[in-house]
């Protein structure tokens, strides 16, 4: 039976904003034991609050290097340790900005672009930027995702124009070692920290069907909206098993579980876009509607992720006008 033990505390919206507030496990836990019906109302009323709710955020995304990561994050195709995936060189800049022109023909507005590395070499960081500035030339906001930074990287991405970066924290940090041990979650909060102080745009999110415990996406969850700021964006991916991977035959989440960790995430990151991120081209109409409806206001709107694919403009533009969504 799906009650609230009446010893958790179940905080208000208007609570939440207050100064300084800080969500624990226990209170991101209590909406997840909400009746369905309930947390959805309460998340659509935050969502309404802050945003159009028939408006969505459509993003492009590029693997512009593949393959050949160093690290040894179990659930991805790019780790050199699983030969899931073959290397490829850093994509040539006109390559890039011809790519960017074809997605925002098609309609999305923010382009970005994926590197397997660890950390970008000065010399590559010299090239993406290039590519950050002729993005930008078309109009278009810019992401990058690129893995940890050095000290005064996020500047020289600062000035050539970045608007987001991606550096996801994947799970909860209780968890993160069971899924990831050449890095720590401590290193990512210290890119996002270096990201921030730069003057970008945060983007991270994260990775449900790991093997984590509902617990852990609690976690999860609330230290996504501890973060000071919150990101301005929230991927929330449903795991892609990729095959060769450590992870390749681990158990879906259960599609119940996944649209109550959307709503988690929009009742407690309020102003911030939730994007529906990989996993997607598994979801029927019905599961996407009630992502929407529990606060998703941000999808990927290509043929392809960086390595999988995705459900591709055609089946997202009948959905819209199934749904009657508005794309920005």
């Amino acid at each position: 039976m799906n009650t609230v033990s009446p010893a958790v505390d179940l905080t208000s919206d208007a609570a939440a904003r207050a100064p300084g507030f800080k969500w624990t496990v226990s209170q991101v836990e209590a909406l997840y034991q909400l009746p369905l019906m309930d947390l959805l109302f309460r998340a659509q009323t935050v969502h309404r609050g802050n945003f159009d709710p028939n408006e969505v955020q459509r993003s492009a995304l590029i693997s512009i290097k593949t393959g050949g990561c160093p690290e040894d994050c179990n659930y991805c195709s790019q780790s050199a340790r699983y030969k899931s995936t073959e290397r490829e060189v850093l994509m040539q800049v006109q390559e890039v900005v011809d790519a960017a022109k074809e997605a925002r023909e098609k309609g999305a507005t923010r382009f970005c672009m994926g590197a397997a590395w660890r950390g970008p070499k000065e010399k590559e960081l010299e090239v993406v930027s290039q590519m950050i500035r002729e993005v930008k030339a078309l109009g278009m906001e810019t992401c990058v995702t690129l893995g940890m930074l050095k000290d005064g990287q996020a500047e020289k991405l600062k000035e050539a124009g970045l608007d987001y970066y991606n550096h996801n924290l994947d799970t909860d940090a209780e968890f993160y070692d069971q899924v990831i041990t050449t890095h720590t979650h401590a290193d990512r909060v210290d890119t996002i920290a270096q990201v921030r102080q730069a003057g970008i745009k945060v983007c991270s999110g994260g990775i449900l069907g790991l093997g984590e415990s509902r617990r852990n996406r609690a976690a999860m969850i609330a230290q996504l909206a501890n973060l000071d700021p919150a990101p301005d964006s929230v991927p929330i991916n449903n795991l892609v098993a990729i095959p060769g991977t450590p992870l390749a035959n681990k158990e879906k989440v259960d599609n119940f579980e996944f649209v109550r960790t959307i709503a988690a995430a929009r009742i407690t990151m309020p102003k911030s876009f939730v994007r529906l991120s990989a996993g997607r081209e598994a979801m029927s109409d019905e599961m996407q509607a009630m992502c929407f409806f529990a606060g998703a206001n941000s999808i990927f709107y290509c043929d392809k992720l960086l390595t999988t694919s995705n459900i591709g403009a055609n089946r997202d533009l009948d959905l819209f006008d199934k749904l009657g969504l508005r794309a920005i």
